[in-house]
């Protein structure tokens, strides 16, 4: 149950996400997965239920219920706290990594709420070297 130190797979944050509103059968994590993510995330059944073992083994899903719908087991889904963490987690990396080309600031840079292209050496004085984030021209003093 510990907290992805790595990167997350698309498909696996976009499972999370859509079990974020509360617990879904299969088919349902299916379709949100692929609204949420622009059609980017297409699972198919064998792969979700693959997935749902695994994060349910990490600690990040859980079965919720089980019923039997047309002749069919249906199984839900929910999210537990690790796994709402975890993909909290995961979104905080991606928008820092956002940033860099965004903003052209660096996570340091933003965590110490410097404008982009100022950075602190040891002693604490600012260096006033200017990047031009991307798309944007550089400006001159």
């Amino acid at each position: 149950m510990s907290i992805h130190a790595t990167p997350m797979r698309e498909p696996t944050y976009f499972v999370l996400a859509s079990l974020l509103t509360g617990p879904l059968h299969g088919y349902a994590i299916i379709k949100r997965s692929e609204e949420l993510s622009g059609g980017r995330v297409r699972l198919a059944t064998g792969t979700l239920y693959t997935a749902l073992d695994r994060l349910s083994a990490e600690g990040y899903v859980q079965l919720v219920s089980e019923e039997i719908v047309n002749g069919r087991l249906r199984r839900s889904y929910g999210m537990t706290d690790s796994g709402a963490t975890a993909l909290r987690a995961e979104a905080v990396r991606m928008a820092e990594a956002a940033r860099i080309v965004t903003d052209g600031r660096t996570p340091a840079e933003a965590s110490r709420h410097l404008r982009p292209g100022r950075t602190t050496d040891s002693s604490g004085s600012v260096d006033q070297a200017r990047r031009a984030p991307l798309g944007r021209k550089e400006r001159t003093a």
